[in-house]
């Protein structure tokens, strides 16, 4: 972590005082106070910092007397903006940034939460991967089973608020997909705190499984009083708020007025006029919950070690930020549309077949595009400067270089689709932003860009000019002095000794460390510090030349303080083109970026042919996990896969652990998803049906920690499923019913199937343990057998057998168990093998046996031996209990019962359960 700053404040008991007499603050926001170039946080918060960020508490120092002192804990700026990360993007916190204003006065300045990173975006340094999403939500839960949900949400760095109500269920799993849709990173939820409400508590976990961070707001936040009143000043839209359709909205209406007061979009004078209301249709993307999120690997885990372990990983090759961030969007928002997903397949072919545009684009072009989006958040928000507005010139320099590519294009094939979507745009935002690049080519000094300095022409004003002159002047005499020096000191100018402008000495020299004993002993030469790279020295002559030149750059920006406010200003007022121009390059960034990625697999990605909604059927050959082939040391087994209706709708799949069966089902969803967003895919040949969603069971998920134990994780994940699959979505379950006894597991699965394959009529795979399953073939023509291929070889060794997994998927029954072979090949002690044969054995025996005798008796025959079974042991228990036997005494007596019961002894259900 590097060296800790040293706790030194000037007012400790001051402080002290201040700081308890804070208001109240919920555990979930960590207070932070800064200090100039350093940072600290106290008591909770300091021992919270010192556990997360240095893993000790040795760190913590204590302010005022010790046995009533305030533990603190520093931070270096390195480790404030490493915790600021960690907090916000892993820990679900809020954050309060307090700065001095003066002795003992201390304001808030800023606060940030996962949702809301606008005061900290300079701090975290475009380490945004994707844009934070926060959702407020009002439910209305009658009794019945529909319940009422109503959104707003916002991306706080983008001026837009959408709007959604919709029917649930009582499970939510709509209002869940649209969390996953949206990457929603924290949510305002009403809080009684005199009521515990069950649907909120519903609402807590659902967010819980998707990884948001809750904010509770009182009821009144959530009230619609002023809303329309509130709408009005804010939206762009002339009309009053009251005639616009979302209004009628009520629900969602209430979650608006909770946001607009949680983000304090109305104390900014800056946002009256500037926001768009829009309304969020669910139906245009598919639906996904959060087990397919996990299933399907789409984002960055925690413990992912190779970027290419996540389908985001795997695909983003994007070269800008904001190219990144809608990749993330998109993953969430698989199309529904056939015409726009074919559209953007389109575009992927385009940029695979033409190598050069593809290398072109991204190696020329998109690579020196910044974030568009925070540029224009910087105008917007007034923190601009003459930097900026450069930067905003840099893009608008570059637009007819990605134009005159495009228009390069010879293939009339792709050229039509390529200038709807990229060139006749891009044309038209490069023809309104033609007035920009003409004002800062008239106004500022770009080539004093090459020296870092943004600065106005010195031509543009005669004040300045004057100025200029004289700085120019300047510059040719310390140039003189520099020769001087050189020959004085025997150093070569270009290679030894530097004149440079240093951040605290101002014009000065530098000397390499190796040559600088030869300033030591001169008079006429003043050390200013030794660094790494160096040392820094100046003469009388030079020190009077810097004065001179701190002196008229200080005057020289002072009066065009001025025309700079004027030049950004006019920057500012392209704001809705820049943002429109982020639009269209971050959608040429994802498609590159697709291409590039279906180019550069281990075998190349082919275009899948898309069937419309409820349409065709999904046949894969050779489809491969894009995420697994690209693992180190990984030689991936194709498999063909074969989805089709009446006939394959319903594959259960059987086989060894660790034989691939997970891999088969997930790789299935993953290439259903890629198409459905307009990638290629990893097959030799595809054709998919649109599915509406993805629903997935996977394995005992971590749901035990928050207090739930597998089984009812594994029958809330279930249920999900069954309450919100269409006959268009596409089921994945990864065993089932292993929460519970075998039995148990056994009958909920065989029910689970039926469902899904009686009234659903989905298309589903269920990868299981329970052989028995293999059965529902003969009762339903849309089940189809699979498992996976094991081959087991004779080993030289006596009781070792060799288990070769062969990672194929072929059709039929796997007809024997691997359990124990499995744990042979990772060397389980030759002790437990063969205890666990036995037992294996022992149980198999029994099982033959039961077989054997199990006879189907009549009902007749079952309930008069019952009867004459209840009688005898009714008069053992009479004379058993009326006289003090001992316990052989008694089996003596019931044997001797039975014997001379003969009508029990001939009755044929109580011979079987004799024989046993």
């Amino acid at each position: 972590m590097g060296s800790r700053p040293e706790l030194k404040v000037d007012d400790e008991v001051g402080f002290i005082k201040f700081f308890r007499g804070l208001p109240h603050k919920d555990e979930d926001t960590v207070r932070i106070f800064d200090r100039g170039d350093w940072y600290t946080a106290h008591g909770d918060d300091a021992a919270f910092i010192a556990r997360t960020m240095y893993k000790t508490t040795s760190v913590l120092r204590r302010l005022g007397r010790s046995d009533n002192g305030l533990p603190s804990v520093t931070m270096t700026m390195t480790v404030y903006r490493n915790f600021l990360r960690d907090a916000l993007f892993k820990l679900g916190k809020r954050i309060e940034i307090w700065e001095s204003s003066g002795r003992m006065q201390w304001k808030l300045r800023k606060q940030a939460s996962p949702g809301n990173l606008q005061d900290v975006e300079d701090e975290l340094g475009g380490q945004v991967d994707s844009a934070p999403i926060i959702l407020a939500v009002k439910i209305s839960a009658k009794a019945s089973e529909a319940r009422n949900v109503g959104v707003c949400f916002a991306d706080a760095s983008v001026r837009e608020l959408g709007v959604s109500e919709f029917l649930d269920n009582d499970l939510y799993s709509n209002f869940e997909s649209l969390l996953i849709q949206l990457g929603v990173k924290e949510m305002l939820l009403q809080a009684d705190p005199q009521k515990k409400d069950a649907e909120l508590a519903k609402l807590r976990i659902i967010a819980d499984n998707c990884g948001i961070a809750i904010a509770e707001r009182t009821i009144g936040d959530f009230g619609t009083k002023d809303i329309e009143q509130d709408l009005t000043r804010l939206l762009r839209d002339e009309r009053a708020a009251g005639t616009l359709p979302q209004t009628d909205l009520k629900l969602a209406m209430g979650s608006a007025a909770a946001l607009i007061k949680y983000l304090g979009a109305l104390s900014d004078s800056s946002n009256f006029g500037q926001y768009q209301l829009y309304q969020h249709d669910l139906a245009q993307y598919m639906k996904l919950d959060a087990s397919a999120l996990k299933a399907l690997n789409l984002m960055p885990g925690p413990r992912d070690g190779s970027k290419t372990m996540s389908l985001f990983g795997l695909l983003n090759h994007c070269k800008t930020p904001v190219g990144s961030r809608l990749l993330s969007q998109w993953l969430k928002q698989p199309l529904m549309s056939l015409e726009q997903i074919e559209r953007r397949q389109q575009l992927v072919e385009a940029f695979v077949e033409d190598t050069e545009l593809r290398q072109t684009m991204q190696e020329e072009h998109l690579r020196s595009i910044p974030d568009l989006y925070r540029l224009a958040k910087r105008f917007q928000r007034k923190m601009a400067n003459l930097e900026d507005v450069v930067r905003a010139y840099q893009v608008v320099i570059r637009i007819p270089g990605f134009i005159g590519t495009l228009e390069g294009i010879m293939d009339e094939k792709y050229k039509d689709p390529l200038d709807l979507e990229y060139t006749s745009k891009l044309i038209n935002y490069s023809n309104s932003l033609a007035k920009l690049q003409e004002m800062v080519e008239t106004t500022v000094d770009l080539d004093a860009l090459d020296h870092h300095e943004f600065v106005i022409k010195p031509e543009f004003d005669e004040g300045l000019r004057i100025i200029r002159k004289r700085l120019d002047k300047l510059k040719y005499e310390m140039n003189v002095e520099h020769t001087k020096v050189g020959k004085d000191l025997g150093q070569d100018t270009e290679k030894k000794l530097f004149l440079e402008n240093h951040r605290v000495h101002g014009w000065c020299f530098r000397l390499t460390r190796t040559e600088a004993g030869c300033i030591r002993n001169k008079k006429q030469y003043q050390e200013c510090s030794t660094q790494k790279n160096g040392v820094y020295f100046t003469t009388s002559t030079m020190q009077t030349m810097r004065r001179e030149h701190d002196q008229l750059s200080e005057n020289y920006n002072r009066m065009q303080t001025g025309l700079v406010s004027e030049v950004v200003n006019v920057a500012a007022s392209y704001c809705p083109v820049i943002e429109k121009l982020a639009g269209v390059l971050s959608h040429l960034d994802v498609i590159v970026s697709f291409a590039h990625v279906s180019v550069h697999a281990p075998i190349s990605y082919v275009r899948p042919k898309m069937h419309p909604r409820g349409e065709g059927n999904t046949i894969l050959k050779e489809a491969r996990h894009p995420c697994m082939e690209m693992q180190d040391d990984v030689q991936f087994i194709t498999n063909d896969v074969s989805l089709i209706r009446g006939s394959s709708e319903f594959l259960i799949i059987t086989g060894p652990n660790m034989g691939g069966k997970s891999t088969y089902i997930r790789q299935i969803g993953v290439i259903a998803l890629m198409a459905q967003i307009g990638c290629f895919v990893p097959c030799a040949e595809a054709e998919l049906t649109l599915f509406d969603s993805i629903l997935a069971r996977v394995g005992a998920s971590d749901s035990q920690l928050k207090g739930v134990s597998t089984f009812m994780a594994e029958m809330l994940e279930t249920a999900n499923i069954l309450k919100s699959a269409t006959s268009e979505s596409l089921i994945i379950i990864d065993e089932l019913g292993r929460g519970t006894s075998t039995y148990d597991g056994f009958g909920l699965a065989w029910a689970i199937s039926e469902h899904i394959i009686k009234e659903i009529r989905c298309f589903a795979m269920f990868a299981t343990h329970f052989h028995e399953l293999t059965a529902l073939v003969n009762d339903y023509p849309q089940v189809r057998n699979l498992h996976v291929v094991a081959h087991i070889g004779d080993s030289d060794k006596k009781d070792r057998r060799e288990v070769t997994l062969l990672y194929k998927v072929e059709d039929g029954v796997c007809d024997q168990s691997f359990g124990i072979h499995v744990a042979e090949l990772v060397r389980f002690p030759q002790k437990v093998i063969n205890m666990a044969k036995r037992k294996a054995d022992e149980l198999e025996d029994f099982s033959t046996k039961h077989e054997e005798n199990h006879v189907v008796h009549s009902k007749q025959d079952v309930e008069e031996g019952n009867a004459l079974l209840k009688e005898m042991l009714a008069q053992w228990k009479r004379e058993t209990d009326s006289q003090s036997m001992s316990k052989e005494d008694q089996v003596a007596r019931m044997k001797e019962l039975i014997m001379g019961n003969e009508k029990l002894l001939n009755n044929p259900f109580f011979k079987s359960v004799k024989a046993l």
